[in-house]
């Protein structure tokens, strides 16, 4: 890759795109292609097949995708597996048809088996069970990873694929229907200290910024109290609580965007699409924490001193989602931020 390559980044607008280009853009690189949902309907093969026979990308990285947390990934299950599939396959089959020199595909460790052995290994893909909240999710990135396999095999395409862990950082979603582990705790606990501190100009400002449901901070009292509840977060008679999903006893692995950037540019940089396989590489830190620990650090950071509930009744997922990380090691990347730093970052952010 020269400075002034061609790199067509797919989904720029989330988080791991965004912070991939904001890690190309300081490295130097000048000819990112960038193409926002109303500009260009990834679903649409027609629409792909004309961008790239247009704009001819010499680099491709495909970290567009339909995401979400584990209540979205079971509840549009649907939604995930075709809208993904079908992401994938246009770009992938396009990169083919115009001769990119390379594509980085973007995973989820949620491709292993739900019972794993941990960490979990490379070679661990398509030995067991996946976890069967995010199943649809996990089969369409598996498709992803063996189509670049495929490619590479029969059309000797440079085609590779990363595996990041759980992801946090800038741009990240705060949804609490939709979100991921980590932003739903952080606004949790910035909305349940709002109430225990009876700000409720905090609390609109919130919600001004991204509505619940519909619900922003020119509803009333009742009605912002009410929606807040649904989601877990309740007032009564003064006494606040938050309820989290599950036991809190699952293991989660977190790697901060800005990280994962930065190991997804090095894969472009070093890293060639090989003859054997598992081609793929994983991306963490290494270790992992339980989501009890995780909803204590952010408190903690927060300032959040109001009660925490823990639903039972709730799913909580794969036990554990520990990646072995050997194999980036061993190419010569580690991660920079530590949790702790992450997520005092982020919360500032927020």
């Amino acid at each position: 890759m020269n400075k002034d390559s061609k790199i067509y980044i797919a989904g720029h607008n989330g988080m791991v795109g965004s912070a991939i280009k904001r890690n190309l853009e300081a490295k130097g690189f000048t000819n990112i292609v960038t193409r926002s949902k109303d500009e260009l309907n990834l679903l649409s093969e027609q629409a792909v097949s004309a961008f790239f026979a247009t704009e001819k990308p010499e680099f491709v990285v495909l970290a567009a995708a339909k995401v979400g947390g584990i209540v979205a990934n079971n509840t549009y299950r649907g939604q995930f597996i075709y809208e993904n599939l079908m992401i994938q396959n246009h770009i992938i089959h396009q990169s083919y048809l115009n001769g990119v020199k390379k594509l980085l595909f973007l995973g989820s460790s949620c491709i292993y088996p739900r019972d794993a052995a941990q960490p979990m290994s490379e070679s661990a893909l398509l030995t067991g069970i996946l976890e069967s909240t995010n199943e649809p999710y996990a089969i369409a990135k598996i498709a992803g990873i063996k189509m670049c396999e495929a490619y590479h095999a029969q059309y000797g395409c440079n085609f590779i694929s990363i595996m990041p862990t759980n992801l946090y950082g800038q741009n990240d979603n705060y949804d609490l229907e939709k979100s991921h582990v980590l932003p739903a705790l952080i606004r949790k606990m910035v909305l349940g200290k709002s109430l225990l501190e009876n700000d409720w100009a905090a609390l609109r400002n919130d919600l001004n910024k991204r509505p619940i449901e519909g619900v922003d901070g020119s509803a009333g009292d009742e009605a912002i109290l009410k929606i807040l509840n649904k989601y877990g977060i309740s007032n009564d008679k003064g006494e606040v609580a938050i309820t989290l999903w599950g036991s809190g006893s699952p293991l989660r692995e977190f790697l901060h965007v800005d990280d994962m950037a930065d190991s997804s540019v090095y894969l472009l940089l070093n890293y060639d699409a090989p003859d054997t396989l598992p081609s793929h590489v994983n991306a963490g830190c290494g270790s992992d924490v339980s989501i009890k620990e995780l909803s204590e650090m952010v408190q903690k950071t927060v300032g959040y001193t109001g009660k925490i509930n823990w639903d039972a009744t709730k799913p909580d997922g794969t036990p554990r989602k520990l990646m072995d990380v050997s194999k980036l090691n061993n190419l010569g990347w580690k991660p920079s931020i530590s949790l702790e730093e992450g997520i005092k970052k982020v919360v500032a952010a927020y």
